[in-house]
């Protein structure tokens, strides 16, 4: 006896799921916000980001000089200096006035400054130093200044050391230069550039951001229209919460397999960042961090009362997940607090563990913990974001019957 019922009961849920999934399809199509953040935003930000980033590194860094010395030394040092492919020499100064007005107006980026007794402090064997200045603010220009001077420096000090030695071989002067000889080999970024290191977690940021928005923007819409009371009759007792967020979900899902795959898989190869991961693992863990995303933005709807207010919040947060992820800060150097905090994003999870795949070539294994934990957010986060939508379509209902209340006491008034 109760089969029938069960199967009627199944048959329903799947029927009224569906006709949620229909009416939350048409709304992200007909929402010009929703579709943008949806379509446009996933399409666009990665080939923006991955363009500006597709350098890798940066090249002939323009650098301004002060040469006190005019030796042939401080010449020989400006030479091997601007024969760098990270450095030129782009501009003279006389002193160091003149030096920091080319550098306020941005021309150059350092700043080196040869002291007057650079040569004779050599002949004398006397320790000498050259001041490099740079401009902090962008951390790619300060290294390829810095360690450019670094090495012209040790490669000088190094030639002056096998002409004191006196040795008779060549042998003998790589082992006077070079004692101990180091390789230095980037793994897992052989271009040692900035983009192979950054984007791939920068593009699963981008789809959990992109989810939340056009799902709030969806929320914000519905709550300013009361769109909730079409999606269950008032006048039988709700019993669809679960319907609504499974359809809505499902509508959410097939848009973003279609986005996630353009981010994780295509993005990557059009650009040469590094795609060392195989199809079946990155499948296997963007199904969990496609849900839990969904589910988040359905929760993070309830705050959302305007649609304005989920653009302000988004953006807020973007660059704090971005740190807290571990991508551009190390985990290690995050307080304990923070990494809690951090624990209730799908990005972290998300990022690390791509990254682990696509970039450092490792298997599902090496990423079980957080794996697992994308598949803890997601159960969740479905839980609160079906109590979510319980508490709104409960609130709209209220809302519905206190009008249709008021307007039955209004038409007996009038009818006296």
């Amino acid at each position: 006896m109760r089969s029938p019922g069960l199967l009627q009961t199944i048959i329903e849920g799947i029927h009224d799921a569906c006709l949620v999934w229909r009416e939350e399809f048409r709304q992200v199509f007909k929402d010009e916000g929703v579709l943008m953040f949806f379509l446009l935003v996933p399409l666009a930000y990665p080939l923006l980001y991955s363009w500006i980033y597709n350098n890798e590194t940066v090249e002939e860094v323009p650098v301004v000089v002060i040469d006190d010395s005019h030796s042939f030394a401080s010449r020989e040092f400006i030479r091997k200096c601007d024969a760098s492919s990270e450095v030129r020499i782009a501009y003279y100064a006389s002193d160091m006035d003149e030096a920091k007005m080319l550098m306020g107006r941005q021309v150059a980026k350092a700043i080196y400054r040869i002291p007057a007794d650079f040569q004779t402090r050599i002949m004398r064997l006397e320790p000498t130093a050259v001041s490099v200045y740079c401009d902090m603010s962008l951390m790619l220009t300060y290294k390829a200044a810095y360690q450019t001077a670094l090495a012209v420096s040790q490669q000088m000090g190094a030639t002056i050391r096998l002409k004191l030695a006196g040795n008779y071989t060549h042998r003998d002067d790589q082992i006077q230069a070079q004692p101990l000889q180091c390789e230095a080999v980037p793994i897992f970024n052989p271009s040692a550039g900035y983009g192979s290191a950054i984007l791939p977690a920068v593009l699963m940021l981008i789809l959990q951001q992109t989810l939340v928005l056009g799902i709030g923007l969806s929320a914000g819409t519905a709550r300013e229209s009361n769109r909730f009371r079409d999606l269950v009759p008032i006048q039988k007792h709700y019993h669809g919460t679960f319907r609504i967020v499974l359809g809505k979900s499902l509508c959410y899902f097939m848009v973003y397999a279609i986005m996630g795959t353009w981010l994780t898989v295509i993005v990557p190869r059009l650009f040469n960042f590094p795609h060392l991961a195989h199809w079946q693992d990155l499948l296997i863990l963007m199904f969990p961090y496609t849900l839990a995303c969904i589910f988040f933005g359905i929760t993070v709807s309830c705050l959302v009362r305007y649609r304005e207010n989920v653009m302000l919040l988004v953006v807020f947060v973007s660059v704090p997940l971005l740190f807290l992820s571990g991508a551009s800060w190390p985990q290690s150097n995050i307080p304990g607090i923070w990494q809690g905090v951090s624990w209730l994003f799908p990005s972290t999870f998300g990022i690390r563990a791509y990254v682990r795949l696509n970039t450092m070539g490792g298997t599902l294994a090496d990423v079980f913990f957080e794996y697992r934990m994308l598949w803890l957010q997601m159960c969740a986060y479905f839980l609160v974001a079906c109590l979510v939508y319980r508490y709104q379509i409960i609130l709209a209902r209220r809302h519905a019957l206190e009008r249709l209340e008021f307007l039955k006491r209004k038409r007996a008034h009038r009818m006296r």
